[in-house]
């Protein structure tokens, strides 16, 4: 196996990127896929923040209204770091238990991390590290014009994120976003024979590393 982790900032396009690597045959292992996992009705997530904050955060099919999660969790850090406590450790657990099953594969795995900096910095086990990098402005006109944020809402998730410096100074590896489509395909080419050259990840990895399972917030 060879493990790298992916990560960017809200409408960086990190997504974009992340089904690129796997039209070449990378499997990818989401950390947003299994929160919405864990947040599925029944899920013990899903029953705490019911819980939390009641019937106006379910939708009318009788799962999570996420707009109004949202509203509630990027205005106030509290709600925020409550929500991340329950969850986060779960994530990492899962992830981790994804990954190990890889282990003894010939695969190359993309662990996709939007939250890497947040979750204390470490590599979690990868042999390089996969910046996706946009400006700002260029992000937020992206989140208003095809996810239909509003500017303050994009604005707002942004705000509790780690900033664009931060996130580059874990890279091994940078994706400039902020081009046409040919450019990111150009840069996803690049980007697969570095991976291609970094050699098999062993696992698991050292406990030192403060961005593993039990490493890190929450």
């Amino acid at each position: 196996m060879i493990l790298v982790a992916l990560t960017g900032g809200i409408g960086s396009g990190k997504s974009s990127v992340a089904k690129r690597l796997v039209d070449r045959g990378a499997v990818l292992i989401d950390a947003d896929a299994t929160v919405r996992e864990l947040q599925q009705p029944g899920e013990p997530v899903f029953v705490w923040m019911i819980e939390r904050w009641g019937d106006p955060i379910i939708g009318q099919d009788g799962g999570l209204n996420r707009q109004a999660v949202a509203d509630i969790v990027f205005n106030d850090a509290d709600e925020l770091k409550a929500l991340e406590a329950v969850i986060h450790p779960e994530v990492r657990r899962r992830m981790t238990e994804r990954i190990g099953s890889l282990a003894s594969s010939d695969s190359v795995v993309v662990q996709d991390l939007p939250l890497m900096v947040e979750w204390g910095g470490g590599r979690r086990g990868a042999s390089g590290v996969i910046v996706v990098d946009t400006p700002v402005e260029l992000a937020i006109a992206r989140l208003v014009e095809h996810r239909g944020f509003t500017r303050a809402d994009a604005e707002a998730r942004m705000k509790n994120q780690a900033t664009r410096e931060e996130r580059l100074e874990l890279a091994d590896f940078v994706v400039d976003n902020s081009g046409s489509l040919s450019d990111l395909d150009d840069q996803i080419d690049r980007c697969w024979q570095w991976i291609a050259e970094l050699g098999p990840t062993p696992w698991p990895p050292a406990d030192t590393d403060p961005g593993l399972v039990d490493g890190g917030p929450g």
